[in-house]
């Protein structure tokens, strides 16, 4: 398996605790939307210290993007790339991931479990395939959205909100059950269903798909 020594070319902050990274991009390197890899920080006593993060990027961009949510009440890898600077180095290693586009269906993400979903919608987007595919994003505040408006571009009013944390939020509220499942989403055969996000939200939601009639070989999620 490869390594790769890449540079910080840009960092942008998307909310209060999620940065995109955009990287240097080896001659070569290839991935499918939906894929990730185990990422270093090139600083002191770190640079063994790998993570798994999905590339968010096209694979036919010249260059390598990550979007990151750094969990700063931990002394980790995600609390030290929040503090990385453009010109900072990070180690890569090849693709590999078991989420991908199998058809039209519906993603289900919550908080920074969207990320595996980026490339495939923005993939989808650019070849005009979006269809009848919806997002549903669980997250604990409005300011929590990540890339609200370019997902609302790609699907419109597929795209649904709901927000657990915040009284005065515009969008559902609560948590996603089997029933909020139920009332959103019109059959449960015939279709995909893309899931990713916590531990307790994978639990819940994919417990609800299958007693609503989910066809086990329709989830897709990262095994």
């Amino acid at each position: 398996m490869a390594n790769y020594r890449l540079k910080i070319l840009e960092k942008e902050p998307l909310t209060h605790d999620v940065n995109r990274f955009k990287l240097e991009k080896p001659r070569g390197f290839q991935f499918n939307p939906g894929q990730a890899t185990e990422v270093s920080l090139l600083k002191a006593g770190w640079e063994a210290e790998k993570r798994p993060f999905t590339f968010t990027n096209l694979p036919s961009d010249d260059y390598l993007e990550f979007i990151i949510k750094s969990y700063k009440g931990h002394e980790g890898v995600t609390k030290r790339l929040g503090n990385a600077e453009v010109g900072d180095e990070v180690e890569i290693g090849d693709a590999w991931g078991t989420i991908s586009f199998k058809g039209e269906g519906v993603f289900i993400a919550g908080g920074a479990g969207i990320t595996p979903f980026i490339a495939i919608l923005r993939h989808l987007r650019k070849k005009n395939k979006i269809g009848n595919s919806m997002l549903v994003f669980a997250n604990k505040t409005n300011d929590d959205i990540i890339l609200y408006e370019e997902l609302k571009a790609i699907l419109g009013h597929k795209f649904i909100n709901i927000i657990s944390d915040q009284k005065d939020t515009a969008y559902d509220k609560g948590l996603i059950n089997k029933e909020y499942l139920k009332n959103k989403i019109g059959h449960f055969d015939h279709q995909h269903f893309y899931v990713c996000g916590p531990g307790g939200f994978m639990k819940a939601v994919m417990g609800g798909l299958k007693e609503l009639g989910a066809e086990p070989d329709a989830l897709v999620f990262e095994k």
